[in-house]
């Protein structure tokens, strides 16, 4: 019912929505598809949490200078690498009532000290809704679980798969190769 868009993907939906997005990452050709992404939300009554502020930063560095600015205010020649504290605080009252939870990657460049914040601020929501509500929180893909293991936050959650991509297969429908096979004996 809930859908948070986080990471390099949220660039793609800025820009879908009409917004300056800087030098950050965008999938050109995904944008139409945002866009879409966004009116069937809307129309099903489906809620889909964007950024309200990012952290910016003018190169792809780890020392890079940074600075947090409003979603819809990302300076030229700056790229968003991480959510703004604003974001969290809003991400957290958003998932507040869920009772499953769903992660599939990094809210920033969690790699670099400076872009770590908005990661392991989701990941700190989600282990405190796991112990605290009893929420289920499913973790897949590699960056994510690494973001959980670098928190210390990992032992909180109540499933974590790199199987990320997989896992988004599974609960598509999909049939998985391997899950077949297993089914087949």
């Amino acid at each position: 019912d809930k859908i948070i868009v986080g990471g390099g993907m949220v660039f793609t939906f800025l820009k879908a929505q009409g917004l300056d997005v800087g030098t950050s990452l965008v999938e050109d050709d995904f944008v139409d598809t945002a866009k879409e992404v966004l009116a069937k939300a809307e129309k099903l009554g489906k809620q889909i949490l964007l950024p309200s502020d990012i952290i910016v930063a003018d190169a792809f560095a780890p020392d890079a200078k940074t600075q947090v600015v409003k979603a819809d205010a990302i300076p030229d020649g700056w790229m968003g690498l991480d959510n703004g504290p604003d974001t969290t605080a809003e991400q957290k009252e958003f998932l507040s009532d869920c009772k499953t939870i769903i992660m599939n990657g990094p809210m920033g460049v969690f790699e670099f000290e400076a872009f770590n914040k908005g990661t392991f601020g989701i990941v700190d929501i989600l282990a405190d809704l796991t112990k605290e509500k009893g929420a289920i929180t499913i973790i897949g893909g590699g960056d994510s679980v690494a973001a959980c293991e670098q928190s210390g936050r990992a032992g909180d959650m109540s499933h974590i798969s790199t199987g990320g991509g997989a896992s988004l297969e599974l609960m598509e429908g999909k049939v998985l190769p391997g899950v077949d096979a297993l089914a087949d004996k």
